[in-house]
């Protein structure tokens, strides 16, 4: 969202936006999914509705795509949207059963009242919430739910508090809050919960899940490689990553609105 990087370049905001595309394999293969509890949280508003239309917006390689079919959603009711082709290529790849089509938040390509709920994967961040949530309530049924989930590393564990510090580049963010979800006419009460969830990483794996991370991918390669180099040096000197596998820890944090009645 764009309150979400106060005091931050809107144009290193745009270009952090915009990076993914470059690594789609590497993106699919090395972030974490999301929790099934989470994502049925999110969708317990319309639980009920049969068939259940589930819209998968800047759905990106697909990975929330993935988890609305684990948790048993019809391939059939379920849509992907997204603007960078080589993420929509990726996800075509990776999840072919489902319809995905190029679109973004601010532009859905879909009718009116279309589906019953909207699921955004650490993505709402980088809307344009003044034009991307009015277009979200014209495309869910009435009584549709939004709801949107991030993946933040646990830094209550000290490990991973000093990783999250050794990885921060020239171009990190300042702030960032993704719980900062506006409560607007159009979603006008916003319900949020944590859900407790892991990746399975080694030393290695875990420094090819940061350099997925936006900022990395816009960094030059010198200093890219160096905070690889640093982040990979110390985790392999703690005694908890230094060998073999070891689970990352992961807060989900999730957000959840009705359709407002405007």
């Amino acid at each position: 969202m764009r309150d979400a990087f106060p005091g931050d370049d809107p144009e290193l905001v745009a270009r952090r936006a915009g990076s993914f595309g470059g690594s789609a394999a590497m993106y699919a293969d090395e972030r974490p999914d999301y929790p099934d509890a989470a994502v049925r949280w999110a969708l317990e508003p319309v639980a009920g509705r049969a068939p259940l239309r589930v819209l998968d917006l800047a759905a990106g390689t697909g990975k929330l795509t993935q988890v609305l079919l684990r948790i048993g959603l019809d391939a059939a009711d379920v849509v992907a949207v997204e603007p960078d082709a080589n993420m929509l290529d990726e996800m075509r790849r990776r999840v072919p059963e489902v319809r995905a089509l190029k679109g973004g938040a601010e532009a859905i390509p879909l009718d009116d009242s279309a589906v019953d709920a909207v699921v955004v994967g650490q993505a709402m961040h980088w809307f344009d919430l003044d034009r991307a949530l009015p277009e979200i309530h014209r495309v869910l049924a009435p009584g549709g739910v939004l709801a949107g989930l991030w993946n933040t590393d646990d830094d209550r564990v000290p490990w991973v508090a000093e990783m999250k510090r050794l990885s921060r580049s020239s171009v990190s963010f300042t702030r960032w809050g993704p719980k900062e979800v506006p409560e607007t006419r159009w979603f006008p009460r916003f319900a949020r919960e944590e859900f407790p969830h892991a990746q399975r990483r080694t030393a290695e794996s875990m420094v090819a899940t940061i350099a997925t991370h936006s900022h990395m991918l816009v960094l030059d390669e010198a200093e890219r490689e160096e905070v690889k180099a640093r982040v990979l040096a110390y985790l392999r000197s703690e005694p908890e990553t230094a060998e073999g596998e070891f689970d990352l820890p992961i807060v989900t944090l999730a957000a959840r609105a009705l359709r407002g009645t405007v």
